[in-house]
């Protein structure tokens, strides 16, 4: 890390766009871990698909349930694979939906981004959802972990349609902490700036887009935003501002459950399917 702090330090006063370029590098890596990894998927029937998508990608589809039933989408946060959504199946399913999961281009079982394997752009995963959706038909219902939640409010604005979204653990403003993150590598403003239009370069938007709960999202369908207090990946407060400015938006608080064991909630399941199934 020392080495790390040097190296982006001389950046900052010498090469800033080069700094840029490859903090965008580190930026772009999603995390591992066991909880990402983590497989509750039910043991139902399923199809496999790989879907070759207009964005040059190949992503790995799996879903359950009738073929001509409404399907719920099952969208991943960073880091993150199909796999962790499992226990929403079987009750979606048991309420007559098709559940579609999909994983993001280099995550889970789909093919590398655009930067390569081991790396991703939010960007990417909007494209994935809105291809996703083209291919399986409009949704009856969005369930969203993490920056999952950003990313299909992005597609919602970009046209997908319109349909209730359960959030959980949201990433309301996943850029929020692009300066704690510079100042991390040991770099400084020239560094973030430069770091920022590289972002936006690979996004091929304005980065304010990505931050949901100040943009002005056309379609407000019915929204479940269910955050913890102690979730120390995405501040709950971030959680809290999106449901309070969501038109009729509800919230569920919970307390000691983070930012992955809360998708394994007994109580959190009941309520997130309940939302789902009743419209």
């Amino acid at each position: 890390m020392r080495a790390i702090r040097l190296t982006f330090g001389a950046a900052e006063r010498l090469a800033p766009a080069l700094g840029g370029r490859r903090a965008a590098l580190l930026w772009c890596t999603p995390p591992s871990g066991r909880g990402r990894r983590r497989d509750d998927r039910p043991a139902l029937p399923s199809r496999h698909d790989t879907l070759s998508t207009g964005h040059g990608r190949r992503i790995t589809v799996q879903s359950w349930g009738p073929e001509r039933a409404a399907p719920v989408f099952l969208v991943h946060g960073w880091g993150g694979w199909r796999g962790q959504l499992g226990p929403y199946v079987g009750p979606l399913v048991a309420a007559g939906h098709r559940v579609v999961a999909f994983d993001s281009p280099s995550h889970g079982d789909s093919g590398p981004s655009v930067l390569g394997p081991h790396r991703s752009t939010a960007a990417e995963m909007v494209d994935a959802l809105a291809d996703v959706v083209a291919s399986y038909g409009p949704p009856a219902g969005i369930l969203a972990h993490s920056l999952g939640c950003a990313t299909s409010l992005v597609a919602l604005s970009d046209g997908m349609p319109a349909a209730p979204l359960a959030f959980v653990a949201p990433a309301a403003d996943p850029l929020a902490r692009l300066g704690e993150f510079t100042a991390a590598l040991g770099a400084g403003a020239r560094v973030e700036a430069a770091l920022r239009r590289r972002l936006e370069a690979l996004a091929g938007r304005p980065l304010a887009d990505f931050a949901v709960t100040e943009s002005a999202v056309p379609q407000r369908p019915a929204l479940l935003v269910v955050h913890d207090r102690d979730d120390r990946e995405t501040p709950y407060e971030q959680g809290r501002r999106l449901a309070e400015r969501w038109p009729n938006g509800e919230l569920m608080t919970t307390t000691g459950l983070g930012h992955q064991r809360i998708l394994r909630d007994a109580a959190v399941i009941a309520r997130v399917t309940d939302f789902l199934t009743s419209r």
